[in-house]
């Protein structure tokens, strides 16, 4: 699951629009958060962003699937690949971005919900 220093930079050139976006190591791949709240990973220089049921639909249109963390275990994520095309589409990746910081905050504790 390594991720490239090329490829995290790209990703981040390209949420920069977003605000202050940061990406931390985490288990052979990488987090991405922005304002606290992980909404995306990096695996295998593959960009994964956090769904639910209010943009899963984006991604399984395109035909983009979960994420597996382990490939020989059917255990899977709550984070979808992100289409090539949307990653190399500054305006629509910030779309995607947006919409899975959305997910994240619904999918928060609500417990820390309130600390905000």
């Amino acid at each position: 699951m390594a991720v490239s220093e090329s490829y995290k930079d790209y990703v981040l050139d390209q949420l920069e629009p977003l605000g202050f976006v940061t990406i931390k190591k985490m288990f052979g791949g990488a987090g991405i958060y922005y304002d606290g709240l992980i909404f995306g990973l990096l695996a295998d220089d593959i960009l994964y962003f956090k769904v639910d049921d209010s943009n899963r639909s984006d991604y399984e249109k395109e035909g983009m699937g979960p994420f597996k963390p382990f490939i020989d275990k059917p255990m899977v994520m709550p984070y979808y690949e992100v289409p090539i095309d949307i990653l190399e589409d500054r305006h629509a990746l910030l779309e995607w971005a947006r919409k899975a910081c959305i997910a994240s905050k619904n999918n928060m504790p609500k417990s820390k919900k309130g600390k905000e």
